[in-house]
């Protein structure tokens, strides 16, 4: 692998204003496979960070501008813990995941390289299968910095202070957002779901592009559940792990459209 044929990246993380209290930061260089949705939730009474990526560069120097509040006392959930979205997790003093996947967040056994040759070649062959583009020898089209080093490149993982199950609240003063477990792409997948404004976080159980659901730890039964769940939900807008936001009708275009693949 030719290294001195990769730009350096002017900046790792960009950094979008979703609305008055919330910005979506995301890894422009990773492959749009690993890309994930990370969002930044602003409160009254604490901060609220959903996801933090890869963990190839740390995310605290891209967080701390977006608040007035003490770091430490930022609320960090993981949606899941596949490796596009907890690399930064280490990072945060309060982090909270489901029970299922609290193990797996301390110390990460899946994917764990940036390095197409050291994935495994059914995982290749299911994401290309699914709809992505092919991997290039690397999951990233730019280096972090001068030297860096992808064969370096591993998630830290950290444990869980606290769990989250479905019903529970995170609270932020003067936002609630109530947990809902929705498993298929991985056993212990969360949403977060504010009924005041019917706005819902996700993660990777719904987004507009290629949902992955044939893989280690996946379950298209549970899928099903998890789909006439959000379905049932009245969301105004949706916020996935991956791809562009969307409102109540895609969802239920999205749900449909895997309720025939699947034969449901």
């Amino acid at each position: 692998m030719d290294l001195q044929s990769y730009p350096i990246a002017d900046t790792w993380f960009s950094i979008t204003k979703v609305d008055d209290t919330t910005d979506m930061l995301l890894e422009p260089h990773v492959h749009v496979l690993e890309q994930a949705n990370l969002f930044f939730v602003r409160g009254s009474d604490r901060d609220m960070m959903i996801d933090t990526g890869m963990g190839i560069v740390p995310i605290r120097p891209y967080v701390e501008p977006l608040t007035e509040k003490p770091f430490a006392e930022i609320v960090c959930v993981s949606t899941h813990t596949h490796i596009d979205h907890i690399g930064g997790v280490h990072e945060f003093d309060v982090r909270l995941v489901h029970p299922i996947e609290a193990d797996e967040m301390a110390a990460p056994s899946g994917m764990n390289t940036i390095i197409r040759d050291e994935i495994d070649p059914k995982l290749i062959a299911l994401f290309e299968e699914a709809g992505y583009p092919p991997l290039d020898a690397l999951l990233i089209d730019a280096l972090p910095y001068a030297g860096y080093d992808p064969k370096t490149y591993s998630l830290t993982g950290a444990p869980a202070t606290g769990l989250l199950e479905e019903g529970d609240t995170v609270d932020l003063g003067d936002r609630q957002f109530t947990v809902l477990h929705v498993p298929g792409h991985s056993p212990g997948s969360i949403a977060l779901f504010e009924e005041k404004t019917g706005i819902l976080f996700a993660g990777d159980a719904i987004y507009d592009g290629p949902l992955i659901y044939d893989g280690p730890g996946m379950s298209v039964e549970e899928y099903v559940a998890t789909m006439k769940k959000l379905k049932a939900l009245d969301v105004s807008i949706v916020h996935g792990g991956h791809d562009p936001s969307f409102g109540k009708k895609r969802l239920d275009e999205i749900v449909e459209h895997y309720f025939r693949i699947w034969g449901v």
